[in-house]
């Protein structure tokens, strides 16, 4: 039987609206694998109240995974997360490109060259092959 998503990982860090965070975390959660198709999400009430957000914030969030295709509501019934596997490797796609490109960024600012951002990155590949 699939269960209830747990929030109990979400941390929000005031670096993006609360509701973009929500969407985040439900997408890395698919990614990861923690998160199966037919996982039932919390009613918008209770997602408002297990965050300390306000319920307009919850309803955000919803609307756009249902945009997204990756929830299933219907009013008055529960909401369900659905997605295929063409759906999670999309996703998966969406999420390492938005990292690349933030830590791409980052590095740029702070002057770092292209070749020195490459030799970074592959110092840091090895070292946790290491470990």
């Amino acid at each position: 039987m699939v269960g209830l998503i747990s929030f109990e990982g979400f941390k929000p860090d005031g670096n993006e609206p609360i509701y973009l965070q929500i969407v985040g975390y439900v997408k890395r959660g698919i990614v990861s694998g923690e998160i199966a198709s037919g996982e039932e999400l919390p009613s918008r009430r209770m997602l408002s109240a297990l965050l300390g957000v306000n319920p307009n914030t919850a309803q955000k969030a919803c609307r756009m995974l249902e945009e997204e295709g990756i929830l299933v509501s219907h009013t008055g019934a529960k909401s369900y997360v659905t997605y295929t596997e063409e759906k999670r490797r999309a996703l998966t796609t969406e999420l390492v490109a938005d990292g690349v490109r933030a830590a791409a960024l980052r590095l740029k600012h702070l002057g770092i060259t292209l070749d020195e951002a490459i030799r970074l990155i592959s110092r840091a590949w090895e070292e946790d092959e290491k470990e």
